[in-house]
């Protein structure tokens, strides 16, 4: 029997290069999305998810993005509960008690890969979960307990996808299966960035990850990818073939926003202003007399 997957892991030390000047001052992943920056939304989720251990992969400048943190656990609680929450999302997980926080250095940025593979202490031998900040979901069930879900029933390793238009394939690792009931893909083959021509689907990975600890067999090999960086995607592809687990993806149930382009985030920003009803008969009506301008 598999325990509880309480773990979740955020790489929060990537350069944050698209988003220059601003990312020379402040995290990207302290960018706001309305009046809450992109990290609280990941953590809000995993929260919901029913996770109660945060470890943080970082860098030594990130004082800002630490500080922050360390205001939303306190005493071992989120301190943003009830404001941030509605009732019915409260009701997905009951409030959870003794969260544990911890932050974890990436001396170089090496890849998605390599920030999940600093954090192998912190997760030793328990099946865990990853979350990038910068993949932001509106969705009734979170993300994360989408996945979760389907791995109590599959166990092994599940990934969450997005359908995306076949040219922009080269951006994200792309996945290749058999699909069965409730959007579940019964992986067979996992390639990191493939040409429009090369690439066996439109799904893609978008991430959101529950993974057991025999990923770091494959991810100690530090073995360099595209772009030189050692690729979760190619860890993964690997033990895949190798490692006789099940592996399954999941569609996501969601609307998702790429925060970490420009043209996400501005769409992300417009999506949740929506959604605060304060703010939506202001911003619809904006929308509306640009369509007219």
């Amino acid at each position: 029997m598999i325990d509880e997957v309480k773990k979740v892991v955020f790489p929060v030390g990537g350069m944050g290069t698209r988003f220059l000047p601003i990312t020379s001052a402040i995290p990207k992943e302290m960018l706001p999305i309305v009046d809450r920056p992109l990290i609280e939304y990941a953590v809000r989720e995993a929260y919901l998810s029913g996770i109660n251990e945060f470890i943080f992969v970082t860098r030594e400048d990130r004082e800002i993005l630490e500080n922050y943190l360390n205001k939303l656990f306190k005493n071992n609680e989120i301190s943003f509960l009830p404001e941030s929450f509605s009732e019915d999302q409260n009701s997905c997980n009951p409030k959870q008690k003794n969260l544990s926080v911890s932050f974890v250095v990436q001396e170089q940025p090496l890849g998605l890969g390599h920030a999940i593979w600093c954090a192998r202490e912190r997760i030793g031998n328990d099946h865990f979960s990853v979350i990038l900040p910068d993949e932001l979901f509106l969705a009734n069930t979170p993300c994360l307990k989408q996945i979760l879900d389907i791995f109590y029933k599959e166990k092994g390793c599940v990934v969450g996808l997005n359908p995306i238009p076949i040219e922009q394939s080269q951006r994200y690792g792309i996945v290749d299966g058999q699909v069965g009931e409730d959007s579940v893909i019964k992986l067979s083959a996992l390639i990191e960035k493939p040409d429009p021509e090369n690439a066996p689907s439109n799904l893609a990975l978008v991430g959101r990850y529950v993974l057991p600890p025999e990923i770091f067999k494959y991810l100690d090999l530090q073995k360099r990818g595209i772009g030189g960086e050692i690729q979760l995607t190619d860890a993964m592809a690997n033990f895949l073939k190798v490692e006789n687990i099940p592996f399954h993806g999941v569609i996501l149930d969601g609307r998702r926003f790429d925060c970490g382009s420009k043209a996400g985030f501005v769409k992300a920003n417009l999506a949740f202003g929506l959604e605060q009803e304060e703010q939506y008969s202001e911003i619809f009506h904006y929308i509306e007399t640009m369509k007219t301008n």
